[in-house]
């Protein structure tokens, strides 16, 4: 659909996802997908990676669907991977969609203090736990920006 549009807010916990997508929700009328709001209304651990993968895989079938409704949808998964992104963005272009990339980031030191005000992990994000999704996040490169249509830092 000529309309619809993709937009995916990369980040780890505590850069300011949620908050962003959801005032991006709110101004473009967007349908915001999270998988850490469905797994906590389904009792789900946050932590069960096994989980997630089928929570965000469905999320994502429906995703599609609302793309080729001519919707804008917005995906909040964080998206450490670039593989993820890459997908991602190339399955809605390969639906007509546009696609953009918001990478959202702050200091380490930043990151857990923001994610221990919030508490809502049970049990808590521990900082040497921080650290190392740190290591393994794959922050989006120049070359990266570039093949979206807009990206916002």
């Amino acid at each position: 659909m000529a309309h619809s549009k993709l937009i995916i807010v990369c980040g780890l916990p505590g850069s300011g996802k949620t908050a962003h997508a959801k005032r991006l929700a709110e101004r473009l009328h967007a349908i915001r997908l999270a998988p850490d709001e469905w797994m906590n209304d389904l009792a789900i651990d946050l932590r069960d990676e096994s989980m997630r993968e089928r929570v965000e895989r469905l999320q994502w079938k429906l995703g599609r669907e609302l793309l080729t409704l001519g919707l804008t949808v917005i995906i909040e998964w964080g998206t450490w991977a670039r593989s993820e992104r890459d997908k991602l963005r190339l399955e809605a272009r390969a639906l007509g969609a546009a696609v953009e990339l918001h990478y959202l980031s702050a200091p380490m030191d930043v990151l857990f203090e923001r994610i221990q005000q919030r508490g809502m992990e049970i049990p808590p994000i521990r900082r040497e736990e921080l650290k190392r999704w740190a290591e393994l996040f794959q922050e989006p490169t120049m070359d990266e920006l570039a093949l979206f249509d807009l990206t916002v830092r």
